[in-house]
């Protein structure tokens, strides 16, 4: 069946910034003149209806009424949200101000907040809610809306999203959109592709499982995955998943990639709702971007720590009160081109390290988390792709505070904590992990560019990551 997924400084200390009092700045400071553009390319893509900013800062009067508050978490470097260290390597994407921005934004708060001359200010965007890979060419949605109940509990569910095409297609990407951004704090998908005449009805079946009542098999039947036969169909495991701030990447042309059969389903192996304090429901869907032909080179991913390839060492363990730095480490049994990164744990993590140790005893960095916020968590892609060799040990260190003064501690007092290896953790369990995702390797991929808009090999080599 077819059907059945301390060291943390050890590479350098925090992160180094250019000096905001170094900064040489205009007399006047105005809105429309030099925060407004700031606002609207930093700010207003989180912080608009709909989306997860708690407040808009759109207009000169927003931003004026929440003036102290942009003030301090800009200078603070805690918005806009980027944990990755970018002293340690760079990503595409980077959300980060600039020292001259935050000299901006800080006098402009203390000289006045002067709007200047708003009336000659160009709109902001006029399609703010577009998709972050632009119109796609198909959505798929959820067929249901899931009623969650405000019990303040996680639910689990196994679901699935039927679609039928008029022919088969080759897909480029698979992006996740969740219906209620507060409420869904994971999701793990494969697609289902059925073999011709294979299937009668994709959308026959139940539409909701809840994880915690039936799992693997039964659930599987309950939702009617199976062929009309009985057989089972073929699943692509991890074709598309979400967490909490996670953007989702695009590679070049040629490079991963799915093949959507005429009929099939994007099975949500896991969609995790988190605790709702009220009554709610969500409804999410899929957007599907054509490809011109088949992936060149498909995309494989390598998972560490919980549930992954190589154990968390020592295991998952925290008393109350006590601060611990767990590691993980798995050595690569051949050469693989690395083009994405994503950590994981959840509420207690504190730090993050990831670098590979090549066979000669040169270092490659990842990715580097000084300040862990389990609110943010993002697929970070590097600029060109970055080559681990064969024989190359992959390390992982994660930090957790397991402390009443540890910033998103959800217990009062704090309580012991293990971890696991379910794949149904709630959001107070602990988990530490790290996925790579990557492309078998071939000679001068690190020449291959992954910025948008660029594709095949660049003139020149290009280092992703500092040495």
């Amino acid at each position: 069946m077819v059907i059945a997924a301390l060291c943390l400084q050890a590479c350098g200390g925090t992160r180094p910034h250019d000096p905001v009092e170094d900064v040489m700045l205009p007399d006047t400071v105005t809105f429309a003149e030099h925060i407004a553009p700031i606002v609207r390319t930093k700010c207003m893509p989180c912080h608009r209806p709909g989306q997860i900013g708690p407040f808009p800062l759109i207009t000169c009067s927003d931003v004026r009424r929440k003036a102290k508050t942009v003030r301090f978490m800009t200078s603070h470097r805690y918005m806009p949200p980027w944990p990755a260290d970018t002293a340690y390597t760079r990503f595409l994407g980077e959300q980060v101000l600039s020292a001259r921005q935050i000299a901006l934004i800080m006098k402009w708060v203390d000289t006045g907040a002067f709007p200047g001359d708003t009336a000659h200010l160009k709109p902001p965007p006029d399609h703010p809610d577009d998709p972050p890979l632009g119109k796609p060419d198909l959505v798929v949605w959820l067929p249901d809306t899931m009623h969650v109940p405000g019990d303040a509990r996680d639910r689990f569910m196994i679901a699935k999203a039927p679609f039928e095409i008029p022919r088969d297609t080759f897909v480029r990407d698979i992006v996740f959109v969740p219906g209620n951004r507060a409420l869904v704090h994971h999701m793990n998908g494969g697609l289902i592709n059925y073999a011709p005449d294979a299937k009668t009805d994709v959308f026959s079946g139940h539409r909701y499982i809840d994880a915690t009542v039936q799992k693997g098999v039964d659930a599987f039947t309950a939702l009617r995955l199976a062929n009309d036969d009985g057989t089972w169909p073929a699943l692509t495991p991890s074709a598309v998943n979400y967490l909490p701030g996670m953007l989702p990447p695009m590679y070049p042309e040629g490079i991963g990639g799915y093949h959507f059969k005429r009929k099939g389903a994007i099975l949500l192996n896991t969609l995790h709702f988190g605790p709702a304090p009220h009554d709610t429901i969500d409804r999410s869907r899929f957007l599907v971007y054509y490809a011109a032909g088949p992936p060149k080179r498909p995309l494989k991913e390598l998972s560490m720590g919980s549930l992954g390839v190589a154990p968390v060492d020592p295991p998952l363990h925290l008393e109350p009160g006590q601060v611990g730095t767990f590691h993980s480490q798995y050595r690569l049994p051949t050469a693989i081109s690395v083009l994405s990164v994503n950590p994981h744990m959840h509420l207690l993590g504190r730090k993050f390290l990831a670098y590979a140790v090549t066979e000669s005893g040169d270092t490659i960095p990842l990715v580097r988390i000084n300040d862990w916020d389990f609110r943010w968590q993002f697929v970070y892609t590097f600029p060109h792709i970055v080559v681990l060799p064969k024989g190359a040990t992959i390390h992982m260190y994660g930090t957790f505070d397991n402390t009443a003064e540890s910033p998103q501690q959800p217990f009062d007092p704090p309580r012991e904590v293990i971890g696991t290896d379910s794949p149904f953790m709630r959001t107070t369990d602990e988990m530490l992990q790290f996925f790579i995702t990557y492309i078998d390797h071939q000679e001068g991929d690190e020449r291959i560019s992954l910025a948008p808009g660029v594709s095949g090999v660049v003139s020149a080599p290009a280092a992703a990551a500092s040495r």
